[in-house]
């Protein structure tokens, strides 16, 4: 049931078609003399201007860009659909779509991926949801595996219509705080670098670590892939040669705490996301576990990257927020991973 209906502000059409009009020819004249008029009268009409639209390049089409109402559509992210549209698997009424391609969505166009039709119109009323995660160790941030490994979406609620886009990715051996929304530019835009969205991890290091290292990782140490630091750095306990630290990022590379800390000759041990933005993982949720979030922090995450607030919730926006039903979360969990071991055997 959806809650709190509201209309959503579409926006205005751009770069209206052009027209061209052809040039007047064939213009036949004849003269028609009369006795006693010596005047001359002409007897056609110059050919009527026509004004015909001619087949435009999908670039001055009136709407939205292709590879963006995709990705609002969930169908991944803009950087997923160019890849899509530029090895020819997406097609707008039967002909293979370009890059820089626009289309309306009201005007009843079929857009297909791999030959499967996208339901535009079902997706346009879809709301954006988002959804908390708690990524056990061992599975993979992919839809599918060669190898038939469990995959991150493997537990989330089925859709109808829209698919469920991952907000970054953890490594196989890292747990902890993942999110998956509907709505793929919002996904597109919390993971960008320039949005600069602080991450927050738990991290478990083997190694002697003095203040001088951290030093150098606060101030910024060369990886292979440019200069990198941790924002914080913040010693949480352990014993020994073990030693847990809450460190922040503002941005996402891949397996940069764990390069960062190699950098330095120290081994993670063990690695937990805690805290995305503002939004923390629930300690309540249980390994591969999910919550949806309520109406209040999908809106945080969307102001967070410049879009426009959400009117309507999944959920019951009339009810006091409830903590999660733990003991039947953890029961689903349970249930998911024996039924995964007796396919696997």
């Amino acid at each position: 049931m959806v809650f709190r209906q509201n209309s959503r502000t579409k926006k205005s059409a751009e770069n209206q078609p052009h027209f061209k009009r052809e040039t007047e020819k064939g213009v036949h004249k004849s003269a028609v003399k009369k006795q006693g008029d010596f005047s001359k009268q002409s007897t056609s009409k110059a050919v009527a201007a026509k004004t015909a639209v001619k087949p435009m390049k999908s670039g001055h089409v009136k709407g939205e860009k292709l590879h963006k109402v995709l990705a609002c559509a969930g169908q991944g992210s803009r950087r997923e659909i160019e890849a899509m549209i530029s090895q020819n698997r997406v097609s707008v009424d039967g002909k293979i779509a370009s890059l820089g391609d626009r289309i309306d969505v009201n005007s009843g166009v079929k857009v297909r991926i791999d030959g499967h039709l996208i339901n535009l119109m079902q997706v346009q009323k879809e709301v954006c949801r988002v959804l908390m995660y708690y990524k056990p160790e061992g599975e993979l941030c992919t839809r599918h595996d060669p190898e038939g490994r469990a995959t991150v979406f493997d537990r989330l609620p089925r859709l109808t219509g829209a698919r469920w886009v991952a907000v970054g990715r953890l490594d196989i051996n890292t747990s902890g705080l993942l999110l998956f929304t509907t709505d793929g530019e919002l996904a597109n835009r919390l993971m960008h670098p320039s949005r600069e969205v602080e991450r927050e991890y738990s991290v478990r290091v083997f190694g002697q670590v003095d203040d001088a290292m951290l030093v150098r990782l606060k101030k910024g140490v060369q990886l292979e892939d440019g200069p990198a630091n941790f924002k914080t750095i913040k010693p949480v306990g352990g014993t020994g040669l073990n030693q847990w630290f809450d460190v922040t990022l503002m941005e996402g590379r891949n397996r940069e705490v764990r390069r960062l800390w190699e950098s330095q000759g120290i081994q993670v041990s063990r690695l937990i996301r805690i805290r995305y933005g503002n939004i923390k993982l629930m300690k309540s949720l249980p390994r591969g576990g999910w919550q949806e979030m309520d109406l209040e922090n999908v809106n945080y995450l969307r102001e967070l990257v410049g879009l426009p607030p959400e009117t309507e919730s999944k959920l019951d926006v009339t009810k006091k927020t409830q903590r999660a039903k733990t003991g039947q979360i953890r029961k689903a969990v349970k249930r998911y991973a024996e039924l995964s071991k007796r396919y696997k055997k």
